[in-house]
């Protein structure tokens, strides 16, 4: 069975996270066109792929030949699921295998913006050191006794409760299927999660119902020294919605590894704001992230080619 890989450079970068567990015959491209899809398919029985982009068009146009899609990674809002259906062309995902890494990058945020590190290290970058010989010159408060709101709570965002807990927050939690999170954890509506959190973390995946679901409106629900959490997918934030909160103050702070653009342009104002936190979608990207990742992938394909697929998502 001929595994082919599109774009392999996204999850084995630094050459740490090989492929070969695949299958016994296994071509790896290190990035791929929509263009080059079908032709780099010719013969295959299985592709792999990273958040690349794969429409009812690219489905159509693939060889009779494939019959699964593996998606590496948890989110597959990039696939055409219909179309894969159309064609009979089965899609799996990589569930949860990232879970504890996008956890502590989202509580690295929070930390960090209850510190107001960015500020400070902008001020070292600038030789500016008045704030080692001065009194505390950025705010810089305790996350114990403050809330934080989840918004979706499912592998990594009850990763990210269990971490709250052991600081002491308040936790409050907006999800699809609500249950019993234990003391110290309640249940909300989305308002409620806006008006009365200090800090909201971004758990939920990419849907038309999620789509922009932090917004103008709900911005302006937010209190003006709340910061906002975003390690899930960058599209669930109206980003120029954000920057004018940002800028005209109407909140205090960002933290995020995902943008709507990836990476954002050039002219982004996120790069050089003192009250953001901008990292490269670096949550999931961790070796032994990476390397669950390839074992999760190789179990599926042998799941597949047993007659029994698993974490078959369309």
């Amino acid at each position: 069975m001929k595994v082919v890989v599109l774009n392999g450079k996204k999850v084995n970068y630094d050459g740490n996270a090989g492929y070969e567990s695949l299958g016994s015959e296994v071509v790896v491209y290190e990035d791929s066109t929509p263009e080059q899809y079908a032709e780099r398919s010719e013969g295959a029985e299985v592709i792999v792929t990273k958040e690349l982009p794969v429409d009812a068009d690219h489905i159509n146009a693939l060889p009779e030949s494939v019959k699964l899609i593996c998606e590496a990674g948890t989110g597959y809002n990039n696939i055409d699921l219909a179309a894969c259906k159309a064609r009979g062309i089965k899609v799996c995902n990589v569930p949860a295998y990232s879970s504890e890494r996008v956890a502590q990058t989202a509580i690295m945020m929070l930390l960090n913006l209850s510190s107001n590190m960015g500020k400070q290290i902008r001020a070292l970058e600038k030789s500016d050191r008045t704030n080692f010989t001065k009194c505390l010159q950025v705010g810089h408060t305790e996350v114990n006794g403050k809330t934080l709101g989840i918004i979706g709570a499912g592998n990594i965002g009850t990763k990210v409760i269990a971490v709250a807990k052991a600081l002491e927050m308040n936790i409050l939690v907006y999800t699809r299927t609500p249950k019993d999170f234990g003391e110290g954890v309640r249940s909300c509506t989305l308002e409620e999660i806006f008006k009365e959190s200090d800090y909201i973390s971004l758990h939920c995946p990419l849907t038309p119902q999620t789509k922009h679901i932090v917004n103008e409106e709900t911005l302006a629900l937010m209190k003006p020294t709340a910061c906002i959490i975003n390690t899930s997918r960058g599209a669930l934030i109206d980003e120029p919605a954000l920057i004018k909160a940002l800028q005209e103050g109407k909140i205090a702070g960002a933290g995020l590894d995902v943008q709507e653009t990836e990476p954002p342009i050039a002219e982004n104002p996120l790069y050089d704001m003192d009250n953001v936190i901008l990292t490269p979608h670096m949550g999931w990207k961790g070796l032994e992230t990476r390397q669950r990742l390839v074992s999760v992938l190789a179990a599926n394909i042998a799941a597949y080619a047993a007659g029994t697929p698993k974490n078959i998502v369309g």
